[in-house]
């Protein structure tokens, strides 16, 4: 049993980690979007730069969308694993308090029963 739980736990987090975002310095990023676009400047030179700009400025929100929509799943992702991991390691606590209490409780009550 505890075998299989260690197996399925590491499994998860194989999988999650390969989604996982990346904290540095307290800073959260995403590992798997690629680079967040930059902003492309207004070309004010001509007409035909305005032009040339206005397009750039289009594909860059359609590539920032798609950025901002990965970096929100990862996001997601990353907080229930966390959360998971959490409220797994609270669940093994509260069982080995129960199992240590039941220990406990068995090993008095066997002393007592000597006296």
């Amino acid at each position: 049993m505890k075998q299989s739980t260690f197996f399925l736990t590491m499994l998860i987090l194989f999988h999650a980690s390969s989604n996982a975002g990346t904290l540095v310095n307290g800073i959260w990023s995403p590992a798997g979007c690629g680079e967040q676009p930059v902003a492309p400047v207004v070309g004010v030179a001509s007409v035909e730069d305005y032009n040339r700009s206005t397009e750039a400025i289009n594909e860059w929100q359609k590539r920032t969308q798609q950025y901002n929509s990965c970096l929100v799943d990862e996001a997601n992702t990353d907080n229930a694993l966390i959360a998971k991991t959490a409220n797994d390691q609270q669940t093994k606590f509260r069982e080995e308090i129960e199992r240590i209490s039941t220990e406990a409780d068995e090993a008095k009550a066997k002393l007592e029963g000597k006296r």
